[in-house]
């Protein structure tokens, strides 16, 4: 939920930009995407927040080319004084990518976090890897998702999709999971 606080905050300051996603076609860093769903689209440096309803009751976050050595959700740099973390490294297998994903979820607060049906998924002509996870918020509400995670030229896109289990999940995920089924790279 940190990642929604610093959009929000950026788009406050005039450094992110809000917008309405129409259904259909978009192009988002080096990515084509294709949904059936209208979102409000927060576009920031490297990271864009997607949401229908707002972002407690559902987000897509969208990370393009996170570095080695760099934070998965993009928060910070890693500092030899502090070498644990969720640092994106080259050539990590797909079990360390879900790993990586969900090890930023814990950093930023969720507990009772777990993935499921790992996967593998080609993104045009790169082997990528997509997952399924459950989680609860400080607030102690149960969110489910769905990620897309894909190295290419040395560097992480991730696709991080959550929404409360209880209704928004189940309204949304077959729509979520054919757009990120259909991701492409733009160029």
């Amino acid at each position: 939920m940190a990642l929604a606080a610093a959009l929000a905050m950026l788009a406050l300051t005039g450094c992110a930009t809000n917008t309405l996603q129409r259904k259909g076609a978009a192009t988002v860093f080096d990515l084509r995407l294709d949904s059936e769903l209208d979102w409000a689209r927060i576009k920031g440096p490297r990271q864009e927040l997607w949401t229908i309803d707002g972002s407690k009751l559902n987000q897509l976050r969208i990370y393009s080319g996170v570095k080695p050595n760099e934070h998965v959700f993009m928060a910070r740099k890693e500092k030899a004084s502090k070498p644990d973390g969720p640092w994106f490294r080259g050539g990590m297998r797909a079990d360390e990518l879900r790993d990586l994903i969900l090890d930023g979820l814990r950093e930023e607060g969720a507990v009772n976090v777990s993935g499921s049906q790992l996967r593998p998924q080609r993104f045009s002509n790169v082997d990528g890897v997509r997952f399924d996870f459950a989680m609860t918020d400080a607030g102690g509400l149960n969110y489910k998702g769905t990620a897309a995670a894909v190295e290419r030229d040395g560097k992480l896109t991730a696709l991080v999709w959550l929404a409360p289990g209880e209704h928004y999940h189940d309204r949304d995920v077959v729509a979520v999971n054919r757009m990120l089924d259909g991701m492409q790279f733009a160029q």
